[in-house]
């Protein structure tokens, strides 16, 4: 059985259902709400898929800009430095709509928009849609996620 991946932006979690069996994680998805168009901070919804996997042996905490580590970790001391930023921490699935005119093509493509499953600092709660867009995870859930999908897994999200 191939991995899949089910998002609720309802329930604000994250479900994986793979040859293991089945594992919840809790999440937080854009605070505009669903959406498909460009620059709304929204999350988009229907198909998808993991197009890269990013950070494969990075420390936990690892600080990404641009989809590269920027060497640092993640720190209280850093964040105190770097209020207010949006912070992409650990690894990262970068995804991309499968579904033309809705997340595929055009001013609602979900891979030119960086539309990620990413880590966040601890500080950040699960639960509540918080992120500009992406889904956020815990770094331990999300480590747990990265090594457990290849690229192409299924992602729904609804």
């Amino acid at each position: 059985m191939q991995p899949e991946i089910r998002i609720d932006l309802g329930r604000q979690r994250l479900t994986l259902l793979g040859p293991d069996g089945v594992r919840v994680y809790p999440i937080s998805t854009g605070a505009n709400g669903p959406g498909e168009a460009q620059g709304s901070g929204c999350t988009p919804r229907g198909r998808h898929r993991v197009r890269l996997k990013i950070g494969a042996g990075c420390p936990v905490g690892a600080v990404f800009r641009g989809r590269r580590w920027t060497g640092e970790v993640f720190s209280p001391a850093l964040a105190a430095r770097q209020p207010g930023r949006d912070w992409i921490l650990t690894r990262i699935l970068w995804l991309t709509g499968t579904e033309s005119g809705r997340n595929r093509g055009g001013s609602v493509d979900s891979l030119r928009r960086f539309i990620y499953i990413h880590g966040c600092p601890p500080t950040e709660p699960m639960g509540v849609p918080r992120s500009h867009g992406c889904i956020r995870m815990r770094d331990v859930d999300l480590t747990e996620l990265f090594d457990a999908v290849p690229v192409g897994t299924a992602v729904d999200i609804g």
